[in-house]
């Protein structure tokens, strides 16, 4: 079945499903922020609940243990240090951490909530964008699928405000690398799409100068604080640890734990709160990781360049290459990276692919509906094996050691669609691309 077979069926069983009146509501800026509403509403109220009840959820206890603490690891008991994140990080801690640990979760989860709001409101221009309202339905799908992932993590609060910095582009590349620069200091993924933008923009010193301008007001406030000797904690914390139980390259040993081979086995990582496997060559693998991200990062970031000027030759005028389309590519390709040659493999790390994906479907539908039904499919595994079954995962469960496979088998394969994508980008500009996009 061809791809436009296959999205025909898809269309054709939505139509059924749901009446024309129906599709067309829901195709407007009413109908969007209705369900803006409800999917976050469900998120706020079961927040609240727990609140009320003085509890938090997944790595929010860590997040309010840490916060009233004042962030001295002198004051904690055990457990993972709050300087495995960059400093900026800390900042949405505090803050939902000032009226006690009591309502500590559901601060955060409305503090997501906004930057939410934030990010579905450029995406559609207020809603004014009629092309962009089906990409902010599947955003608001994806944030649904993904569930507490996107709800009770940092890179729930980063996925937006990257959202957000893709969609200022290489339109307004001061703003989106700021944007992008503070994002990077909350959580190190917003370098990838950095990188990307970097690669496409015509005045690369614009991106170096508003990063190192952020960077330096981010050195300001740690002295402020009396924090510089551990600005830079977060490139170091994690070094020694393990290969995580659902990175990509550790598939082979977690069939080997399940199957009982070679004394691989699973086992949980305390100091950094991690389940992780161990087995023959997994201490090996481990330190080759780094390196390997580190390649794989340059050799996407090496193509990105290329496509945009081999792009430039093929066409008939310099601007012939459509420079968001470019960033966007290179934006999701330089991600989908971070993800598979990651020995950290956390379930929250889907959130990171969906700006780009979210951006691209706004940019042009079609050529991002295929990597859009790739990521729901992610993200529907991904809800499987956390929260629902990762305790039967990390116990050995041939199930969901299948559902886990499959779903690294899909990043894998996002991530050579991507590198496709990039490389026919620079090979040729189809007649169906703008000349140039840079709004």
């Amino acid at each position: 079945m061809s791809t436009d077979a296959f999205f025909a069926s898809l269309t054709r069983v939505r139509n059924v499903i749901l009446p024309t009146a129906v599709r067309s509501w829901l195709n407007t800026s009413r109908g969007l922020l209705t369900g803006f509403i409800l999917v976050h509403l469900g998120f706020l109220i079961f927040g609240a609940m727990l609140s009320l009840r003085g509890e938090a959820f997944s790595d929010t206890f860590i997040y309010r243990d840490w916060a009233a603490a004042g962030f001295n690891e002198a004051n904690l008991t055990g457990g993972p240090s709050p300087w495995v994140y960059p400093i900026l990080a800390l900042i949405p801690m505090a803050i939902a951490g000032l009226a006690g640990p009591g309502p500590f979760f559901f601060l955060w989860v409305l503090m997501t909530t906004l930057l939410n709001g934030w990010g579905l409101a450029k995406l559609t221009d207020r809603g004014r964008n009629q092309d962009a309202i089906p990409a902010g339905w599947w955003w608001l799908i994806f944030t649904l699928l993904m569930g507490w992932l996107g709800f009770a993590r940092v890179d729930g609060l980063t996925a937006p405000i990257v959202l957000v910095a893709l969609a200022y582009g290489v339109g307004r590349p001061f703003i989106a690398s700021v944007i992008l620069a503070a994002a990077t200091w909350v959580k190190v993924w917003p370098a990838a799409v950095m990188l990307a933008l970097f690669a496409v923009v015509k005045n690369r010193l614009v991106v170096v100068l508003a990063g190192v301008a952020t960077s330096a007001v981010v050195v300001a406030l740690a002295a402020a604080v009396g924090s510089v000797p551990k600005l830079l904690n977060f490139l170091t914390q994690q070094g020694d640890r393990g290969m995580q139980l659902e990175a990509t390259f550790t598939t082979p040993w977690l069939w080997l734990s399940v199957l009982n081979i070679g004394d691989s086995r699973m086992y949980m990582n305390t100091d950094i709160n991690s389940m992780q496997v161990d087995g023959p060559g997994t201490a090996v693998m481990s330190v080759l990781m780094q390196p390997l991200l580190i390649l794989a990062a340059l050799l996407v970031a090496g193509l990105t360049f290329w496509a945009l000027h081999n792009g430039k030759l093929n066409g008939n005028h310099a601007d012939a290459v459509d420079r968001t389309e470019l960033l966007l590519a290179g934006a999701l390709t330089l991600t989908t990276a971070f993800v598979v040659f990651n020995k950290v493999g956390s379930p929250q790390f889907m959130v990171w692919l969906a700006p780009a994906v979210a951006v691209g479907l706004a940019h042009s539908w079609r050529e991002w509906r295929v990597p859009a039904a790739m990521l729901i499919a992610i993200a529907v595994a991904t809800f499987f094996i956390y929260p629902l079954f990762y305790d039967a995962l990390s116990h050995n469960n041939p199930l969901m050691a299948a559902v886990l496979t499959i779903r690294n088998v899909f990043l894998v394969v996002l991530f050579l669609w991507s590198v496709r994508r990039l490389y026919s980008l620079g090979k040729k500009t189809p007649a169906s691309v703008p000349a140039l996009k840079e709004s």
